[in-house]
């Protein structure tokens, strides 16, 4: 995609606004907006005037300073803090506005995640990754993105190699911690664990998953990304229909992106589970406090149907309790047959990860690999930008990322995987 496209799509993503809206904001023609975003190689595209150009970036400025004006007494870091911290446990502290200001900060962040620019930001300052399960993903994200703003991270994993297998409580880890290093990053098996490490320190702490209960930075790059793909597909948030699929009773990443969701109008949610996998009560009674329509089926293509996103989940055999696995494998497996059948050709395909990609795993099958509405590995890419968002903004520094960077020397692959799938050019 050329940086016009990507441009003007950014731009109709962060004002939230439709091509019709958006080209009458703008005060052109849709048709002429329409040959902007058309791919170069097109012979009907055209290059967008300088003076366009540039009355659309006073108008995102302008977004900008009114955003920071209204937080000019309260920072996003005290509009998003945790009793009073600067501490990151639930999406719960979130509302529209400070999520919308939140990718901001992130959107400022990309070039450096994109291995373009450089920021020293965090030069000095030590992270504390201290995971009591394992994890791949989820820890070298967060040590990437705070690598990626110039600080050093320091590893834990397991819980048999931690203080706390000898009897150590969580306040005197928490505590002890703290005084090493200048943010922590927890995962932990029992839900509310991570919030008893938060109240024992006054350091940032950020909820890596805390088991059954939230995961709320994969909730947030979910959502960030969902704006991304839509502003290149003309879509909003306001009005889409996502269908949450697999184990919605211990997918905790599922649990915190509903309530994000929840912040948004029209929602129309499909919640598709095999029997005794259905997403807790609790959980249903709060979303349907909000503008949203709740449908539930374990009916995999019915549940499908007609769905702007279909976000798959893999079965939490580890969390079970009295479940039986039998009968959740080879009949609710996500696979180009079906999403064929059951969704359009702009449908967006994505999963936290990991997913078991064995032939009869009833996950989401790797025969969608090279289909361009399979968002995995950019929603992973995002998890980058938006992690170094919330580590800037606990910290304190996320007004000086912008005027810090500088340029990479390094040379970089035009795209990471040899096998992406591309979607409308985007690498």
């Amino acid at each position: 995609m050329s940086n016009q496209q990507t441009f003007l799509r950014d731009a109709m993503r962060r004002l939230n606004m439709t091509r019709e809206a958006f080209a009458t904001r703008i005060g052109v023609s849709r048709r002429a907006l329409d040959t902007w975003l058309l791919p170069d190689d097109s012979q009907e595209s055209r290059s967008m005037p300088e003076i366009v150009e540039r009355f659309v970036s006073e108008i995102l400025q302008h977004q900008t300073e009114t955003t920071q004006s209204v937080h000019k007494h309260q920072s996003l870091a005290d509009a998003i803090a945790f009793e009073g911290r600067p501490q990151l446990l639930s999406v719960d502290q979130f509302s529209r506005e400070s999520v919308e200001a939140l990718f901001l900060v992130a959107d400022i962040m990309q070039p450096i995640a994109r291995r373009q620019k450089i920021s020293r930001v965090l030069e000095g300052a030590v992270l504390g990754n201290l995971f009591f399960e394992a994890s791949t993903r989820t820890r070298v994200s967060f040590g990437a993105a705070f690598c990626r703003l110039g600080g050093s991270v320091c590893d834990t994993t397991g819980f048999t190699f931690s203080s706390m297998a000898k009897g150590e409580s969580i306040y005197d880890t928490s505590r002890v911690m703290a005084g090493y290093v200048d943010a922590l990053v927890v995962r932990h098996p029992e839900q509310g664990s991570v919030a008893e490490f938060a109240r024992a320190t006054n350091i940032p702490v950020i909820n890596a998953g805390d088991g059954p209960g939230e995961h709320p930075s994969q909730a947030l790059l979910d959502l960030y990304t969902i704006q991304r793909e839509f502003s290149r597909l003309g879509k909003l948030v306001d009005g889409a229909h996502i269908a949450l699929v697999g184990d919605l009773k211990y997918g905790r990443t599922v649990h915190s992106l509903s309530k994000l969701l929840a912040l948004y109008k029209g929602i129309k949610l499909t919640l598709v589970a095999p029997p005794g996998l259905e997403m807790p009560s609790y959980v249903i009674e709060r979303l349907g406090k909000h503008d949203m329509v709740i449908e539930q089926t374990d009916d995999l293509e019915k549940g499908l149907a007609g769905a702007d996103v279909v976000y798959a989940t893999r079965i939490q055999k580890e969390r079970f309790q009295n479940e039986s696995f039998e009968g959740y494998r080879p009949d609710f497996q996500i696979n180009k047959a079906l999403i064929d059948s059951a969704c359009g050709a702009d449908t967006m395909i994505m999963h936290p990860l990991p997913r078991d990609g064995r032939p009869d795993a009833n996950d989401l099958s790797t025969d969608l690999n090279l289909d361009p509405r399979l968002a995995i590995f950019r929603q992973t890419d995002n998890g980058i930008p938006v992690r170094m968002a919330i580590f800037a903004t606990l910290m304190g520094v996320d007004g000086q990322v912008q005027r810090s960077m500088r340029d990479a020397t390094w040379r970089r692959p035009a795209m990471v995987g040899p096998d992406d799938a591309v979607f409308h050019g985007i690498d």
